[in-house]
């Protein structure tokens, strides 16, 4: 799983559009299920994608003030700490009256969101913490607002997103010199 999923799980769209793909107890049950953070027919409430769309934006504060070397703010750092200290990470020893002691991360239902936090908060946290941070970038593309590590001389989070910025950099150009000649054309 990539380790800034959960920042970039909203999507801006031209005209100010925006799609969440937190946005819904379906729609994150169906992000969970696709990162193996969740079975698909996990039924997440409400109250579950919101505990996501919490702590996402919580990162995304963190990967700002990484990026624009500003301090973090304490709450930030708190919630993605709690997220962490939910549930255990090691596999706990179990026994088996047939087979004997095994190891299981416990995994109920209840504890399905709890796990994903924790599982998401703890990629964030890595990728933060490692020499890779110093890569960390907010795409070049307004008005995106996802983050990226960045490679060479990228500075978009997707080919597409760097062709729509390059198209309408061309497209100001064009504008602005058509003015201008306007302009001089008029005075003369």
């Amino acid at each position: 799983m990539p380790q800034d999923a959960l920042v970039n799980s909203t999507i801006a769209l031209p005209g100010g559009h925006c799609i969440d793909q937190l946005g819904t107890p379906e729609s994150a049950n169906r992000w969970l299920a696709e990162r193996g953070l969740a079975p698909a027919d996990a039924g997440l409430r409400d109250m579950f994608a919101a505990q996501l769309r919490s702590l996402r934006e919580h990162l995304r504060a963190l990967f700002a003030s990484r990026v624009e070397g500003l301090p973090a703010l304490p709450a930030d750092l708190s919630a993605v700490n709690d997220a962490m200290t939910r549930v255990p990470t090691a596999p706990l020893l179990r026994w088996d009256d047939e087979n004997g002691p095994y190891r299981a991360t416990p995994h109920p239902t209840t504890q399905i969101v709890d796990h994903a936090l924790a599982a998401l908060a703890a990629d964030a946290a890595d990728l933060l913490t490692s020499s890779d941070a110093e890569r960390l970038t907010a795409c070049g593309s307004a008005p995106y607002s996802r983050y990226l590590l960045r490679h060479g001389r990228r500075h978009w989070c997707s080919t597409r997103c760097g062709d729509r910025a390059r198209a309408a950099r061309a497209y100001a150009r064009r504008t602005w010199s058509g003015k201008g000649a306007g302009t001089v054309s008029g005075t003369d």
